[in-house]
């Protein structure tokens, strides 16, 4: 039967998050890409939360603007409120997150992409991955590929001939959504669901998965008693996501969010009716998110607390719709009327759109290479929840460096791989692709070992020169970045130089500020480490000081204060840098390895991790296997010398 037939050079399916930033990477770096989405209204579709970053995610979105993704550029479009995060606490888990107009985000993000050179925007359903035998090209490959990507075909027909496909498919392959006894066959928000994709993914020897994740209620913003409620406000001063954003662009009037509480009463409801639960009926089969458990969960597990945080979030300026906060659920319908009607402020509440749990198909994320490209299937990559993880920031960051690898890999280039010494997004792709995870996977600062240096601040100066040479960031942004750096540095190098005496003056003015008197001379950078001082502070006492940036300043601040954290840091990175860059030939045959234990062995061949410091962190390898797996590499390299 004849049909439609196009040749491009990257087919990216799926339109949420991960595949906004994995079309515009492959289309901004020339090639010819088409993004098929089954709905062009859910192009950048938030169905849960309308927010973007918070703790360690607000890491994630900056890292992606310093690769030069999009995410922070279009929330500092379209926010509404905007709050840094943990600013009690120290400079390695400060995290900016941000209310979105949830309808304005998706329209400015679908305006991007559908401005954007080389890119389509195709409303379909992909149901077909094509591929043929793979044949490799280069004496020197040394992959493990079986097949390779040749194009992709549609529940109508058309097929796209093309060189890499990007799965983002997100929550919507063979999607059901469960509300009490009620079940429909559909995506979030009622979209359509994708049934078809599967069974060619397991055709192709790709192991899948089922997943769940929920999101509450949306009520009608005037049936809500807010008198009853705390106000939670914005920051006073905005700080934009983007480094390429002007502050002063996003200093507008914010809306407010407010706070109030379950209590026992709606505990006792939601207890009564728990066999109506399809979580705890049995009815729901896919492993939910620890870190972002429904009302009814909380209840079970934290059966000691007497409330739980609700936060009344507004959906966007146009529409009256609030976002309960901290209340998903999959409870019926009835249930869930009562028991949000025994929160305070939510007594006459009505409800617009019902919570519901959603399950979902995705893969195991082990079958990929830290790449983000599938180990058996060349050209074939994936990124975000498809990839068994959870969360807009999540997605956007795994399709960035999804696109990017494609893109690359097209032309014939090394592809990147971002270590956990560089970035979240490295922590995030090296914990989905090595170890074992059986629930959606949530970014958390704690995942990051290096985090004091994986600050949310300085994304650009580590991350920049990467997207510049990679084609996504621009000479004058690079430039940018590069000035700032030496901003930077000259000043702390001026600080450690400036020695300030035990003067009359100089001690009136410690004294003031209640620092301890100076015995003898000191720098003032030695000074700017005291706890009850600053950058700022000492203003007086530095005459010769320029006017500098802000942003430059908050550097020089936490560099100085952390300086001996941060050299540890350091040169514990310099360690794990040794293990990352001893590489395991891809057909290594552990069964040759007769010291290895046997568990080791089965789980180095399921894995076929890329490096010997990769291999150390899979379950079930021990640092006595690793020891035993460096001798026998040593040996092999030996030998061919």
């Amino acid at each position: 039967m004849s049909g439609i037939r196009e040749r491009v050079d990257v087919c990216v399916v799926g339109a949420g998050h991960a595949g906004c930033e994995a079309a515009l990477a492959c289309a901004r770096l020339g090639f010819e890409t088409v993004i098929f989405t089954v709905s062009v209204d859910s192009i950048a579709l938030m169905p849960c939360n309308p927010n973007i970053g918070g703790t360690s995610k607000g890491h994630l979105v900056r890292e992606i603007d310093a690769l030069g993704g999009e995410m922070a550029r279009n929330i500092d479009k379209t926010f509404i409120q905007s709050k840094m995060l943990n600013q009690s606490k120290g400079p390695a888990v400060h995290s900016l997150r941000a209310q979105a107009d949830k309808s304005e985000y998706s329209r400015e993000m679908r305006k991007v992409l559908e401005e954007q050179d080389r890119l389509t925007i195709k409303q379909a359903e992909v149901c077909e991955i094509i591929t043929e035998e793979y044949k490799s090209i280069s004496s020197s490959d040394h992959c493990s590929f079986k097949k390779r990507v040749t194009g992709v075909k549609t529940f109508t027909g058309a097929v796209y001939e093309c060189k890499a496909v990007i799965l983002c498919t997100g929550t919507y392959l063979k999607a059901r959504c469960l509300c009490g006894e009620a079940i429909t066959y559909t995506g979030p928000n009622g979209l359509q669901a994708a049934n078809a994709l599967t069974d060619s993914l397991e055709k192709l020897g790709i192991e899948m998965r089922r997943f769940k994740t929920g999101t509450p209620a949306r009520m009608d913003g005037n049936s809500i008693d807010y008198s009853k409620m705390e106000e939670q406000f914005g920051d006073k001063k905005i700080v934009p996501f983007s480094f390429s954003t002007d502050p002063e662009d996003v200093q507008i009037d914010q809306v407010s969010c407010w706070l109030t509480y379950t209590n026992h009463e709606t505990h006792d409801i939601i207890r009564a009716n728990l066999d109506r639960s399809p979580i705890y009926a049995g009815v729901i089969e896919g492993t939910g998110p620890r870190y972002c458990p429904s009302i009814e969960d909380k209840v079970v597990k934290f059966a000691d607390k007497e409330r739980h945080q609700v936060f009344l979030e507004p959906e966007g300026i146009h529409t009256n719709e609030m976002y309960v906060g901290g209340m998903s659920s999959s409870l019926p319908e009835d249930v869930q009327l009562a028991m949000y009607r025994t929160v305070p402020g939510l007594e006459n509440c009505k409800i617009v759109r019902n919570a519901y749990a959603i399950e979902y198909d995705c893969i195991n994320p082990r079958q990929l290479y830290p790449t983000l490209e599938f180990k058996d299937v060349q050209g074939l990559f994936s990124g975000g929840q498809f990839n068994g993880s959870s969360g807009y920031e999540e997605a956007a960051a795994q399709g960035l460096i999804a696109g990017i690898n494609a893109s690359l890999t097209i032309s014939g280039k090394e592809p990147i791989v971002l270590d956990r010494s560089q970035a979240y997004i490295g922590v995030l792709i090296d914990d989905l692709v090595t170890k074992d995870n059986f629930e959606p996977y949530r970014m958390m600062t704690s995942r990051a070992e290096y985090r004091l240096l994986l600050r949310q601040d300085n994304a650009d100066l580590r991350l920049c020169e990467i997207g510049y040479h990679v084609g996504l960031v621009s000479e004058e942004i690079y430039e940018k970045t590069l000035q700032k750096k030496k901003m930077i540095e000259e000043e702390i190098i001026r600080l450690k130089n400036t020695v300030i005496g035990a003067a009359k003056e100089n001690q009136f003015f410690l004294e003031k500020h209640g620092s301890a008197a100076l015995r003898t001379g000191t720098n003032l950078a030695e000074l700017i480490c005291r706890p009850e001082l600053n950058y700022e502070i000492l203003g007086p006492i530095d005459p010769k000081r320029k006017v500098l940036p802000e942003e430059v300043i908050e550097q020089v601040e936490i560099e100085i204060k952390y300086e001996g954290y941060i050299e540890r840091q350091m040169r514990q990175v310099e360690q794990f840098k040794k293990m990352e860059k001893k590489k395991i030939p891809i057909d290594l045959d552990y069964n040759d390895i007769s010291s290895l234990r046997l568990e080791a062995r089965q789980k180095l061949i399921a894995h076929k991790p890329v490096s010997v410091g990769q291999a150390s962190r899979i379950s079930g390898v021990s640092p006595a296997d690793i020891s035993v797996l460096l001798i026998y590499l040593e040996h092999k390299k030996m030998k061919k010398e």
